[in-house]
């Protein structure tokens, strides 16, 4: 049985920031727990933002394996590119360009209006990427058609930490959860 994996994690960590959350050197173990994870739960489908770290290693991981991807963006590309994107160590810029030229491409590009900004513009494309997920499922999913996959280091930030509230998000709605751990 195939199913639609929501994807929420960590960006990259910014230089020698303490403590490590998601290190650039991790990025190929991330790579492939990402590839082992996608076979073995059949994923035919994965619905994330396209920040530097989780979410563009996981779409390099669905594009290589023939995954069907949508991206979902809380406001414009080349703002989102700018403060989520090259802000951090890495050559994520080229990746990000080729995603979401594609992603566009294919009629998967969603770009959110008008949800505020900070905090609050992450929280509405975490959401927006729980009901893009159980749309593609099928509204009510068949039971086990959705995956909530966070990539992170395995511990909340605290109260603002938008992968916890990602993986919150998640069992409120019923996904199965896995976890990949950054470190």
């Amino acid at each position: 049985m195939s199913r639609v994996a929501a994807l929420a994690g960590r960006r990259i960590d910014a230089g020698d920031a303490a403590p490590a959350r998601f290190p650039l050197a991790s990025v190929p173990l991330v790579r492939e727990r990402l590839r082992s994870l996608f076979l073995e739960h059949e994923i035919s489908a994965l619905v994330c933002s396209a920040a530097c770290g989780a979410d563009l290693t996981a779409l390099e991981v669905a594009e290589q394996l023939a995954i069907r991807r949508h991206i979902i963006l809380p406001f414009e590309v080349d703002r989102f590119r700018e403060t989520s994107v090259t802000d951090r160590p890495g050559d994520w810029g080229d990746i990000y360009d080729r995603m979401t030229k594609k992603a566009r491409e294919a009629g998967t590009l969603t770009l959110l209006e008008k949800v505020g900004t900070g905090s609050r513009a992450y929280a509405a494309a975490n959401m927006r990427i729980i009901e893009e997920a159980l749309t593609l499922a099928g509204n009510p999913p068949p039971s086990r058609a959705t995956l909530a996959v966070i990539v992170w280091d395995g511990h909340s930030r605290g109260g603002d930490d938008a992968t916890q509230q990602f993986a919150d998000l998640a069992e409120e709605h019923r996904f199965e959860v896995a976890e990949v751990l950054t470190v």
